[in-house]
């Protein structure tokens, strides 16, 4: 009898922060929902954590060094400058994310620790807790001596006696870094230019491709996350970089092509607007003639009459 075909194993999840520091040797953290840990470049035992894992917290890591090659797209590029990585709950992990570098800080925080302040909803709206991992915040010597600071102060507040003031000078922290870091991911995209140029001019190429190629009949309009995919990048970080060069997220910049072709079909071909419709990959004709409206402020038909 032929061999049944493992499933493969589900990720394993870590809901307490007391599980994860005990996984990996550390004390039992001082707070059941946030504990910030400092390494000086002691052995982490990846080898006693699962292959694949989740956690239910934020995890925001420095690592003092991002050593080997990082990847942009199709190429590589070396850096050895210290640089910030950022993981949302419920994200699947795996030993391979590490760069086995572990000098610097990981600040771990639970979801309810954020509870009764605007934070806890204002952090779904930092795009980079989605980045993959081979798109850290890179940070110059002077984005260091910001950022450092606040790991520390954090330490140092979880180290003191807690009192009614803990919670709310070091949620104040890390809104402090979050901010930081957007401020920094968008000099990152504009100092990354040649790498963001290259990446953009791929994304044309790749919608140009799908457009001429008779793919919208077949699968719709191109996504997001196809693009991405295709970009070897992370939807949120391709949102971001369009959204610091071309002012437009990703779904915009999608529909700004659309209707770009759109254009071209309906002055220059003798096809319906219902063909044209379905040849760009809207399952209904009514769809289209509403984000041609809301783009162009004309009817599809009406913007075909203007050529007559």
């Amino acid at each position: 009898m032929a061999n049944m075909k493992k499933k493969p194993n589900s990720p394993h999840r870590f809901s307490s922060l007391t599980e994860l520091h005990r996984t990996v040797g550390l004390p039992k953290p001082v707070h059941p929902l946030i504990s910030l840990v400092e390494n000086n470049g002691a052995a982490v035992p990846l080898h006693q954590m699962p292959e694949t894992f989740v956690l239910d917290f934020y995890k925001i890591s420095y690592k003092m060094k991002l050593s080997g090659k990082i990847k942009y797209g199709q190429g590589y590029y070396d850096f050895d400058e210290g640089g910030m990585l950022f993981k949302a709950p419920n994200q699947i992990s795996s030993k391979g994310d590490d760069n086995h570098d572990h000098t610097g800080f990981t600040l771990l925080f639970h979801p309810d620790f954020l509870a009764g302040y605007p934070l806890a909803t204002k952090i779904k709206q930092y795009g980079f807790f989605s980045y993959s991992v081979n798109e850290a915040l890179h940070l110059s010597d002077k984005e260091k001596s910001t950022i450092i600071p606040l790991f520390i102060n954090i330490k140092e507040e979880l180290k003191s006696s807690i009192d009614d003031f803990s919670q709310d000078i070091i949620v104040s922290q890390i809104e402090t870094m979050l901010n930081y870091s957007n401020r920094f991911y968008k000099r990152q995209f504009i100092t990354r230019k040649r790498i963001n140029s290259t990446l953009l001019e791929k994304l044309e190429g790749l919608l140009d491709e799908y457009f001429h190629s008779g793919k919208p009949l077949l699968h719709g309009i191109p996504t997001v996350q196809y693009l991405a995919d295709h970009l070897h990048i992370s939807p949120s970080y391709l949102s971001d970089m369009l959204r610091t060069h071309t002012g437009q997220n990703a779904q915009q910049h999608i529909h700004n092509v659309l209707i770009e072709k759109a254009k071209i079909l309906i002055s220059s071909s003798h096809l319906t607007i219902s063909e044209i419709a379905y040849e760009l990959g809207f399952e209904h004709p009514s769809s289209f003639n509403k984000l041609f409206k809301a783009k162009t402020q004309l009817s599809p038909l009406a913007y075909r009459q203007s050529f007559n």
